[in-house]
């Protein structure tokens, strides 16, 4: 995955806005993962393989993954429900802790950081604080080896 910077954060854009997309018509309900790119607008518009690729394999490994993630952020959102999170804050959090559990070529510090940018590009003035925290005590926990993950905050 040697891709550059703007590819990575265009990927990780167009994962999220796929899997947002999800929250409101699941993988379950919808031919495959596939169907869902090849439905989205934003995925219709992206002219880039390596982006649309970059996407394509975050968005499969976070709806793989989506039970693992959901029990993490369960955990480190004390008191919230799942439910009870927004669609939005649910879906960039979902990515931005695959990334920091099930890519090692991506530093803990920059899932967080691009998790809140995408916070700041589609949620609403609480997003950002909000998953800043969440991440932040994840990070933590992965940094103390608590998730059998080796990555170093």
């Amino acid at each position: 995955m040697a891709q550059k910077k703007g590819t990575r954060r265009a990927g990780r854009t167009l994962a999220f806005q796929v899997l947002y997309g999800l929250a409101f018509a699941p993988a379950e309900a919808a031919p495959s993962l596939e169907w869902a790119f090849a439905e989205n607008p934003a995925a219709l518009d992206e002219a880039s393989d390596e982006v649309k690729n970059f996407a394509r394999e975050l968005a499969r490994g976070v709806w793989s993954k989506r039970d693992e993630l959901d029990q993490i952020i369960h955990k480190h959102s004390k008191h919230w429900k799942l439910h009870r999170i927004a669609k939005v804050e649910l879906a960039i959090l979902r990515l931005a802790l695959y990334e920091m559990l099930h890519c090692a070529d991506i530093p803990l510090k920059v899932a967080i950081n691009e998790g809140i940018e995408l916070s700041k590009q589609f949620g609403d003035e609480n997003s950002r604080n909000f998953i800043n925290g969440i991440l932040d005590a994840a990070a933590k926990t992965v940094d103390n080896g608590d998730l059998g993950v080796d990555k170093k905050f």
